[in-house]
């Protein structure tokens, strides 16, 4: 009895100094203090750009105040909707804005799979070719559509055809870019398979590379058609053709019901354009 006694008393006191062995591990942190200060420095930049930029915009308060009632004054105007003013002009101007989208993005794929072909590492292993392909890529990318407009306006004239131009431009950098980098993911084993049975450059491109980016394609087609029509809608603002020209006119001349009918028409071109590129890509990809 006495021994059992003394093997539970020494069993007790053995606990709290178990239990003080675990309070010796360290507290648990997110981040260093070094990351702490990282994090803070860039939320200081972020905000202080912020307030920086918002002092540079020069708001007019008198305006800013004023905008509720002058949007409640226009929608007013353009209530009801002029329905007469589709078939007579709109029906036709947005007929031109689909043929400037679907144009523009044929004409692209002339120069984005050419240069999607020298941008791909795998395909062209030549670095400076790969170089020069970039920048006509990055190029077209970072001049908008509106620009571009009035660059092929001033040699065209106003029209389709200087929108078409600015779509299709505007569409190489965007289309060949996503290009090159499916092209680049590929996977090697069909290619090298080819290769070893000495298929020629242009059987490895149609039988080895083609099937794996073939969904890749049809999607950033469909993609960038649905963003040309986008696009295309507002060309017509600078001269360019479409549906712009119209809504130019109508705001100029404050025929308030006409712009209302006008952008009606846009958001259900839009819309239909949007369910019928995933229509498509169901079906296909």
């Amino acid at each position: 009895m006495t021994t059992a006694h003394i093997n539970n008393k020494s069993h007790v006191e053995n606990i709290p100094q178990v239990g003080n062995m675990s309070h010796i591990d360290k507290e648990w942190q997110r981040f260093t203090s070094s990351e702490r200060i990282a994090r803070f420095a860039i939320y200081l930049c972020f905000v202080s750009a912020i307030v920086w930029s918002w002092q540079t915009v020069e708001v007019i308060p008198e305006f800013l105040y004023d905008a509720p009632a002058q949007f409640a004054d226009m929608f007013e105007r353009m209530m009801p909707l002029d329905y007469a003013f589709y078939p007579e002009s709109i029906h036709e101007a947005m007929v031109e804005t689909l043929n400037i989208a679907t144009l523009g993005t044929l004409f692209t794929l002339i120069f984005a799979i050419p240069l999607a072909l020298l941008n791909a590492p795998n395909i062209t292993p030549n670095k400076t070719l790969n170089w020069i392909a970039q920048v006509f890529l990055v190029s077209s990318r970072s001049v908008n559509s509106l620009v571009w407009a009035l660059l092929f306006i001033a040699l065209f004239g106003p029209g389709l055809l200087a929108g078409i131009m600015a779509i299709a431009i505007r569409s190489i950098g965007f289309v060949g870019k996503l290009l090159a980098e499916a092209l680049a993911e590929v996977n090697a084993g069909p290619i090298e398979a080819l290769r070893a049975t000495g298929a020629s450059w242009m059987s490895i491109l149609l039988k080895g590379y083609w099937p794996q980016v073939m969904p890749a394609f049809y999607s950033i087609v469909l993609f960038r058609w649905d963003i040309n029509v986008r696009e295309s809608a507002v060309l017509g603002l600078v001269g360019a053709g479409g549906i712009g020209v119209i809504l130019n006119d109508a705001q100029n001349l404050f025929e308030w019901q006409k712009v209302a009918m006008v952008l009606v028409s846009i958001f259900t071109v839009v819309i239909v354009a949007e369910a019928v590129v995933i229509h498509i890509r169901n079906k296909i990809i």
